[in-house]
């Protein structure tokens, strides 16, 4: 569901809002995407008002331009003095997790929450970030909740996003009904056949995914997450020339398309191309800067390079660390920037903070803890005697085979475009909702250790 916007503003990244005028209750309107700028209908206003108005407009404005900062202040000061404006407080949220302060973004769409529950744009955020911190269980009560506002009962958004939330808590029956029940009242529901075709997916019945997922492409043939999924059932299916062209495929329909990107890093991490795999998730984390997943593969590409360039190395334990601050304690980040930092004179007082936590944990084998204080040893050498670094060492464990669960080949997006996951790119008064499923990012796991030589070419 959107809503009428009365000021001119695009929609926000990865939700589709749109942006109105400040007024506290938008107006409904019977329309999915960003409806044009519309006119403003006549009404008496108050200077203060208008002033209210006009700062409203220019933090949009500074939004579209990427001042976050100009345009957080402009929102701070509607919501001073106006604090139940619920358009410039769910903005503030969009702003924050725009720059992946998720706790902010939490703290910010809660206060909407608290002030108008049945807040779509709001229910179907806060529900993502649930997700992407794997609180699956808060995503469903929130949207199970909000299903219960009434005149909310058969909100299409609601319903694809508890699709989605259900599937990923493994509770797949309820999310095959619950996709369903979209259907029988919309049947030309794109974002309903994508979330049935992913649970299908999820139970390796990658024939009849790829069935239902023709039907979505037959309703909605640029929507780049069709293609994504379709490339990540080509994965499963061994045909990877034709996964590579449909994430390229994705990509090319949206350029600020995450999932593509990472699938694509994927694809070049696994045949070790890491100068290809750098470049693609450089671009997820630019998109989604609150992904600690895409933070993660980003980390392995550059460490990937580190015996050719010491400076990658360093660059790998520094987004290590950005992994670390969004998901505290994260084992492959942990062991990651040990190993990354421990690649010139300039990290070895971060590695060896990092490779002693990381041989504490409780899933660290006996081999890697016995690597970890050969090369503590070797560091603390290499100190005594003043060498200027410590040569990359070829045995040292692949990050992502510490503590690692498998492949990212082996993922699969859960979203469509921008259109659900991080914020939007231009905040609005409101904002539509998104109506994809999850978040933009494949189920967790590692790149492989050992991958192919080559990396695969475009056709």
């Amino acid at each position: 569901m959107a809503f009428r916007r009365t000021l001119a503003a695009a929609t926000l990244a990865l939700t589709t809002a749109c942006a109105t005028t400040s007024q506290v209750k938008p107006v409904p309107v019977a329309t999915t995407e960003a409806p044009a700028p519309a006119v403003p209908a006549p009404v008496a206003e108050t200077k203060k008002e208008r002033d209210m108005r006009e700062v409203f407009a220019q933090a949009v404005a500074a939004f579209d331009a990427g001042d976050y900062a100009k345009a957080e202040e402009g929102f701070r000061e509607v919501v001073d003095k106006a604090p139940q404006s619920l358009n410039a407080q769910f903005n503030l949220g969009v702003i924050a997790e725009r720059q992946g302060r998720i706790a902010d973004a939490q703290a910010a769409y809660e206060k909407v929450r608290f002030l108008e529950p049945g807040h779509v744009p709001t229910l179907l955020n806060l529900g993502r970030l649930y997700r992407v911190q794997e609180k699956y269980e808060d995503a469903i009560a929130l949207y199970e909740e909000g299903l219960k506002v009434k005149g909310r009962e058969h909100e299409a958004s609601l319903l694809n996003n508890l699709t989605v939330a259900y599937r990923l808590a493994g509770k797949h029956e309820l999310a095959e009904a619950t996709a369903r029940r979209v259907l029988a009242r919309h049947p030309d529901d794109a974002e309903a056949y994508k979330n049935l075709a992913l649970v299908y997916y999820d139970q390796g019945k990658y024939r009849l995914a790829e069935l239902v997922l023709a039907n979505a492409r037959k309703l909605d043939e640029k929507d780049p997450g069709i293609y994504n999924n379709l490339g990540m059932i080509y994965l499963k299916l061994e045909d990877r020339p034709r996964a590579l062209a449909q994430f390229q495929k994705a990509v090319s329909l949206d350029e600020r398309f995450a999932p593509g990107y990472l699938n694509l890093g994927a694809m070049a991490l696994a045949w070790r191309d890491y100068a290809g795999a750098e470049r693609s998730f450089s671009k997820a984390v630019e998109l989604e800067p609150g992904s600690s997943e895409a933070w993660l593969y980003y980390a392995y590409a550059l460490d990937g390079q580190k015996g050719r360039d010491a400076k990658k190395g360093l660059a790998a334990g520094e987004a290590f660390e950005k992994v670390l601050s969004l998901r505290a304690e994260q084992p492959e980040a942990l062991c990651g920037a040990g190993w990354a930092y421990a690649v010139e004179r300039a990290g070895w007082d971060k590695a060896e903070g990092f490779l002693q936590r990381c041989k504490d944990l409780g899933s660290t084998s006996a081999q890697d803890k016995q690597m970890i204080d050969s090369k503590l040893q070797g560091i603390a050498a290499m100190r005594k005697t003043g060498q200027p670094e410590a040569a990359p060492e070829e045995n040292a464990p692949n990050p992502a085979a510490v503590g690692g669960s498998g492949s990212m080949l082996d993922k699969v997006s859960d979203e469509t475009a921008p259109r659900e996951g991080a914020p939007a790119d231009a905040p609005g008064e409101s904002g539509a909702a998104p109506v994809d499923g999850a978040a933009a990012s494949p189920e967790q796991g590692g790149p492989a250790a050992e991958p192919p030589a080559e990396a695969p070419r475009a056709e």
